[in-house]
Formats: C-alpha cells, sequence, structure tokens
C-alpha cells in the first residue's frame, strides 16, 4: 500500500514528543505538510528538526501555544486557519488516588484532554466539510474502555474522547470527512520512559524489569507482553489520515495489544 499525503495539510496537537511526534513524523514522511504544536517555541523548533530529520524535503512549521486552554486554541486557529488532517493527540496522565483528586484536577483534566480537541475539531472540521474532505482523529487509550483504578481522572477522559469522536463522526455524515478515535495500549513513549526510569532507580532495578512487572500486574490482558511503540500508533494513525481509509469512520480502532478483552 502507498499512502501519499503530497496533497494534504495535517495539525497534530501535542506533537514535540512521544506518540505526537512519531504522528507528525509518519504524516511527513507520507508527504504531508505538518504543523507541530507543543507550548514553547523551544520544544517546538526541536521537534521540527527531528521531523525533518527523517523527512528531509518536507514542509514543517509549528505553533508554539497551549492548546489546553481557549486562547491557546484562537492562537493556532489564527496561526494556520485551516487544514486537511487534525489529530488531536493533546494529553496529559498522571497515577493518582482517586480521592486525592480535587475539582481542580478534574477540570485540568478535561480541559487538556478533551475540550482542546473539541475547540479545534469545531474549527477545522467545518472547513474540511466545505471542502468535502477531511480527517479528524481522537488519540484516546484503552484506558477509556478499562479505566484503570489508579488514574481514574485520565481513564474517563478517554472515554469522553470516544463519545465526541462518535459524535463528530454522526455530525459529519456524508460529508467526505471522516472521524476516527485510536486506543493505544501501554506505549513506551517519552512521558512512560520518564515515569519507568524513575520507578526503576528509585527501585534499583533495570527499565526492561519495571516494563515487564508493569504488564503482569496492570495489564495482564496484553497479547504481546510488552509495551508498545510509538511508531506501531502512529502506523494506525497515518493510514486513517489516508484516502485508502476512506470507508472508515465513526470506529474506535484499537492498537493495545490485545489489552482490551472484548470482541467489539
Amino acid at each position: 500500500m502507498n499512502i501519499d499525503l503530497s496533497k494534504r495539510s495535517a495539525i497534530v496537537t501535542g506533537s514535540t514528543a512521544g506518540i505526537g511526534l512519531a504522528i507528525a513524523t509518519g504524516l511527513a514522511v507520507a508527504g504531508a505538510k505538518v504543523v507541530i504544536t507543543g507550548r514553547t517555541q523551544a520544544r517546538v523548533d526541536e521537534a521540527i528538526a527531528a521531523v525533518k530529520k527523517a523527512a528531509p524535503s518536507a514542509t514543517v512549521t509549528g505553533v508554539a501555544a497551549d492548546l489546553g486552554t481557549a486562547e491557546g486554541a484562537a492562537a493556532l486557529i489564527k496561526a494556520v486557519p485551516e487544514t486537511d488532517i487534525l489529530v488531536n493527540n493533546l494529553g496529559i496522565f498522571e497515577p493518582k488516588d482517586f480521592f486525592a483528586i480535587d475539582d481542580a484536577e478534574w477540570t485540568r483534566f478535561f480541559e487538556v484532554n478533551v475540550n482542546s480537541g473539541v475547540r479545534l475539531s469545531r474549527h477545522y472540521a467545518r472547513g474540511m466539510a466545505g471542502r468535502g474532505w477531511g480527517r479528524v482523529q481522537f488519540i484516546s487509550s484503552e484506558s477509556g474502555i478499562q479505566v484503570p483504578a489508579e488514574m481514574v481522572h485520565y481513564g474517563v477522559t478517554k472515554t469522553a474522547q470516544l463519545g465526541v469522536s462518535r459524535g463528530l463522526a454522526e455530525v459529519l455524515s456524508g460529508t467526505g470527512v471522516t472521524v476516527n478515535a485510536i486506543l493505544p495500549g501501554p506505549t513506551l513513549s517519552e512521558g512512560v520512559s520518564e515515569f519507568f526510569g524513575k520507578i526503576a532507580k528509585d527501585q534499583g532495578t533495570t527499565m526492561e524489569a519495571v516494563e515487564k512487572d508493569f504488564i503482569q500486574t496492570h495489564r495482564p490482558t496484553s497479547l504481546i507482553k510488552r509495551l508498545l511503540s510509538v511508531e506501531e500508533v502512529a502506523n494506525a494513525s497515518v493510514y486513517l489520515a489516508s484516502e485508502q481509509a476512506s470507508g472508515t469512520t465513526g470506529a474506535a480502532i484499537r492498537v493495545d495489544g490485545g489489552v482490551t478483552r472484548s470482541i467489539i
């Protein structure tokens, strides 16, 4: 399959590291003009350089803005008024006891994980529909189906993303715009790597041992028995952004290593 996105433009939110950076790189390699986003110009510049290294001929630009706020979303929209592909990847996570999560923390998680995608989709999907082609993606999580006890607030926001994704797909029925959610399983992103690294240091063990223990203890249903790579998640995103994926919309695509134990 030859995925050619040379006539398309893309915005990937939260794309200075991890899954977001891998998706931005994959889209650029496929020929898309890619906009990187992050909270600081320094991180955005570093990410642009990383993508350009993988795709030297690609057109890659960036916008520094806090997309977890209405002001940040407005800044991105002003800088980049339209796009063909929108990947709502921005998200935060933090293991925390349910009884210690206060109202402010719940609000913060919804602003970053849910409302950021709602605001941007509300703007960009309208333009896509007017042009008769577009791709909107929400990077959710298997935690949206199996809400983890160690971070209920995170899981609930990921469930909300699934609802927004399906609902928006209904809204855009017949327009030529597809809307899908991707559900990664535990992934060795930069944030997870740092978190596991800290645990390994505190326990005097290796990253590999921490990963193995995490899978056995917290995700024993994994069929691949390891964390996913960011590239494995990005591959699904690039496909869903392609012309070849025109028949897939309103879907929740799992890239979870088989963690979710259900047929549908």
